[in-house]
Formats: structure tokens, sequence, C-alpha cells
């Protein structure tokens, strides 16, 4: 049975940093492509960064300059690490199996964690 947990979230200023971590279990980590996405209440969910089995990381343009996207396939594990957070980085955050890039995405039948929240707030 797959299982990915999130953990890592919490409340930041911002400009701050948050490194989110997903530890993975029941699939073959190394040979998938793994994502990072994010959801306000009320609202869709939306891609973040997606790293393949290769290394290759592609980010929303939110993401790409701030967020850094890497795993570590001996421990089936994939990172976010987010620096200068801002209030509207405020979402729960989740992992995924697979690569899934767009915006209000439909994910069901994808694999992913039960989130963890960040909140940027001054």
């Amino acid at each position: 049975e797959v299982h990915l947990v999130e953990s890592g979230g919490g409340l930041v200023q911002p400009g701050g940093s948050l490194r989110l971590s997903c530890v993975t279990s029941g699939f073959s980590f190394s040979t998938h492509a793994m994502t990072w996405l994010r959801q306000v209440p009320g609202k869709g969910v939306d891609w973040v960064a997606v790293i393949n089995s290769g290394g290759n990381t592609y980010y929303s343009d939110s993401a790409k300059g701030r967020f850094t996207i890497s795993r570590d396939n001996a421990k089936n594990t994939v990172y976010l690490q987010m620096n200068d957070l801002k209030i509207e980085d405020t979402a729960m955050y989740y992992c995924a199996k697979g690569g899934h890039m767009g915006f209000g995405l439909n994910l069901n039948g994808v694999n992913r964690g039960q989130g963890t929240q960040v909140t940027v707030s001054s």
C-alpha cells in the first residue's frame, strides 16, 4: 500500500523559510516523479513543483526562484525548501506520487499524503 507522510509545516513570518519533507513507502520511489501541491481553503489544488526520476525539476511561476524541490532516493523522501515565503504561500501542502502540473487539479486516484499546513503571517 502506498503511503506518503508530509511534515515540516508551521507558522512563519513573511520572508522566512521552511523545509517540507515527504516520506514515502509502498512503491518504487526512485522510478517515480514526485510532486508538491498546495491548496487554499475553498480553492482548487495547484501544483508547486515536480521532480522526475532523473532529478530534473520543474516549478510553477509562483515557486520559481524561491522554492527548491529535491529527493533522496535512499530515504524514499522528497523535500521542498521554501525561502522568502509570502503571505500568499499560506496553504495546505501535499506531496503526491507522480508528476502533476496544473491548476485546479483533479486528483482522483492520485496517491498523496494528508498534508502539512504552512501559514505565513506577521
